[in-house]
């Protein structure tokens, strides 16, 4: 490894299906990027190590970091950093902060994942958001994005403008859209249809001149590639999300696997969903996350890194 490797941190405990899905992943994604990336593997050295031989692998290409709890998938977010700050979560977001590693990811509790992004990065700016967010392929054969995809239920208009400039912000940076083309999820295309909020919204959108504003999305819109940024609270988007997954679900049922539109639906595609809106990368992993997930999840938070996304999230957002 060089100085320049980037290093990304996985949490191995993190995960239904975890020790064995993180530890195959990680070993998916050693073989694939290894001169490139350097997986800090934080959780229970001694079953990290028999995992990695068990597989057939080599403990000694990867920097495996000693954490002797784990955070439960149903525990109190913000209460597991007091009582556990050994657990592996924990840990990982102190070796973030610190700078022993450029990028942190983990399949386990979400919660905690979205409050240690913020209690122990800090966000980029003091009244943003962070927002998380889910990749949207359509059927022109391209992926855009989603946000808010679950992290703030209810929303101000101001939120929903800082969702559009960090959507577009990470287009451009890790998608390589030169002008991505923002939009707002609305039950009309017209700008006056909607409530309160997306009346708000849309006029903050129409009027802020650092986006590519093009207007309402509808429901029927969001699969045709209209728009490169789809935005809306994370109620709304939470609710799409979870409908997109169903909706794969029976379409593999009903003979679509073959199909290369719904199978780019597939979450293990893409890996976890970023939370941008914080100082540094994360990802946030699915609590069923398969070793192909966690593999793409250890190669987004790798182009996150190198596209340099935070920085210039801060950048966009620092004057708003």
């Amino acid at each position: 490894m060089t100085n320049n490797t980037i290093r990304i941190g996985l949490d191995v405990m993190g995960g239904d299906y975890a020790p064995d899905a993180t530890i195959k992943g990680c070993l998916m994604a050693e073989q694939a990027w290894g001169n490139k990336i350097c997986i800090v593997l934080i959780g229970d050295e001694k079953i990290i190590r028999e995992k990695i031989r068990e597989e057939g692998g080599d403990p000694s290409a990867f920097d495996i970091i000693h954490a002797q709890d784990k955070m439960s998938m149903s525990a109190s977010p913000v209460k597991s950093f007091a009582e556990k700050p050994q657990s592996s979560i924990a840990i990982g977001f102190d070796m973030l902060k610190s700078g022993a590693i450029d990028g942190f990811t983990s399949a386990g509790n979400s919660g905690a994942m979205l409050a240690g992004s913020y209690l122990k990065i800090g966000l980029i700016r003091e009244d943003l958001r962070p927002c998380l967010v889910t990749m949207l392929p359509n059927l022109n054969g391209q992926d855009g994005i989603l946000l808010d995809a679950g992290a703030n239920a209810d929303c101000k208009p101001e939120n929903l403008l800082d969702f559009a400039i960090l959507g577009s912000t990470y287009a451009q940076a890790v998608l390589k859209m030169e002008k991505p083309r923002v939009g707002l999820i609305n039950i009309g295309e017209e700008p006056e249809k909607g409530n309160q909020l997306s009346l708000a919204a849309h006029k903050l959108m129409a009027t802020y001149p650092n986006i590519h504003f093009i207007g309402n999305l509808e429901g029927r819109d969001l699969f045709d590639g209209k728009a490169d940024v789809a935005v809306c609270s994370g109620f709304v988007g939470n609710v799409i999300l979870k409908l997109s997954e169903k909706f794969y679900e029976l379409a593999i049922k009903r003979g679509g696997a073959d199909d290369p539109f719904y199978s780019r639906m597939n979450y293990e595609t893409y890996g976890g969903s970023p939370i941008l809106g914080v100082t540094k990368p994360v990802v946030v992993g699915h609590g069923i996350s398969s070793p192909l997930a966690i593999k793409n999840m250890i190669g987004l938070l790798s182009d996150m890194v190198k596209s340099r996304v935070s920085e210039k999230i801060k950048e966009s957002v620092q004057h708003v």
